[in-house]
């Protein structure tokens, strides 16, 4: 989806990064806003809000922290994953998106204030402790490359430290950008997968599951490791062995002594979701599954129906390599013992888990 609207903060006209952003938009206007409020107003008010801050960029400043832990889930075992949050919302336009419901409004931001970003993250460099780090929760880590140089900035910034990974985490294949960076093995690839099924009826204007193996092959090629994230399964009749074609795609692509991690999770809502894709998505049949509300509020999948799946999807990737670490996000200790035999904390924890993967692949100290 492409931007029609432009807008930049009066507050950043002067910035770098600002001014380059510009460069990319010579025959769209972009215009100055003086009151943030009015604008996002505007865009709330709109017929379909959402489809409107798809199709708008608006260049601000993050006047927050740009290094987050991510929020987690109560009851459930979190990854100890940290944002680095360059920006908000996606101009793809997944159905089952958790960011329709969470930002208000939603608008796709991108922030220029990149001094601050790196002296966070020269402090988070120096602290020399394992940090996982990525750019992918509040927007999709990849689709800023056609406007900017991000990549540019935080592949070669990373590859000169040695305690922090930098994770990309994308539908896209916008991956041109990376072929010549100096990396250092300290940026993973990542891709989000599905079937081609959920691709097709769910994930407008995502590239499909080929083209992301595809691209994650090519940037092994160029040395860098890789990582992939069925998240969301969707439960629908015949996704079993959709799934187990698709795992074994993944490995027509890539060699399993590559990829550093694969995390699984089953769909799951805010109640504030299920309207908005009855909405905007009125074919769409994923929020008709048998669920439950969750411990942390969230529409699940029945538990049992949960654990079948998963035991499928991990068999599936063992049957192509054992040393895979393969993970839930956001899954209770029972659901881990049924699916893996064992829970985090037999294992020095999930946090630990994926620590050491990371070293293993991406040669931290």
């Amino acid at each position: 989806m492409k931007p029609k609207n432009i807008y930049i903060d009066a507050n950043i006209v002067d910035l770098p990064e600002t001014l380059k952003f510009k460069g990319f938009f010579k025959d769209t206007p972009c215009l100055i806003v003086n009151d943030v409020k009015e604008l996002f107003e505007n865009i709330q008010n709109a017929n379909d809000p959402i489809q409107k801050g798809k199709e708008t960029i608006f260049l601000t400043q993050n006047k927050g922290a740009f290094i987050k832990k991510c929020p987690g889930t109560s009851y459930y075992n979190c990854c100890g994953y940290k944002i680095l949050h360059i920006g908000t919302f996606c101009n793809m336009d997944c159905s089952y998106c958790i960011l329709q419901a969470y930002f208000h409004p939603p608008i796709m931001q991108y922030f220029v204030n990149h001094e601050a970003l790196l002296e966070e993250l020269n402090a988070e460099f120096a602290s020399n402790t394992v940090s996982r780090i990525g750019t992918g929760e509040f927007t999709d880590s990849m689709i800023w490359e056609r406007w900017t140089d991000l990549s540019k900035l935080l592949v070669p910034l990373f590859a000169n430290q040695t305690s922090s990974i930098l994770e990309l985490k994308t539908k896209t294949v916008l991956i041109d950008n990376l072929k010549n960076l100096k990396h250092n093995r300290k940026t993973i690839l990542a891709w989000s997968l599905n079937t081609d099924f959920i691709v097709k009826t769910e994930e407008r204007y995502t590239a499909s599951i080929n083209q992301r193996l595809k691209a994650a092959k090519l940037c092994e090629s160029w040395g860098y490791p890789i990582a992939f994230h069925f998240d969301p399964l969707v439960i629908y009749e015949g996704c079993e062995q959709d799934y187990r074609n698709i795992i074994a795609r993944i490995f027509d692509y890539v060699k399993p002594e590559n990829i550093a991690w694969i995390s699984i999770g089953s769909f799951r809502h805010m109640p504030l979701l299920k309207p908005i894709i009855q909405k905007r998505f009125p074919d769409s049949k994923i929020i008709y599954g048998e669920f439950i509300l969750g411990l942390d509020g969230k529409m699940r999948y029945f538990k049992p129906l949960r654990i079948s799946l998963y035991q499928t999807i991990v068999s599936a990737i063992k049957d192509f390599s054992k040393d895979i670490l393969v993970y839930f996000c956001m899954e209770d200790d029972e659901v881990w013992e049924k699916t893996f035999g064992f829970i985090p904390k037999e294992k020095r924890d999930l946090n630990l888990m994926l620590d050491e993967s990371a070293i293993k692949h991406c040669g931290l100290n």
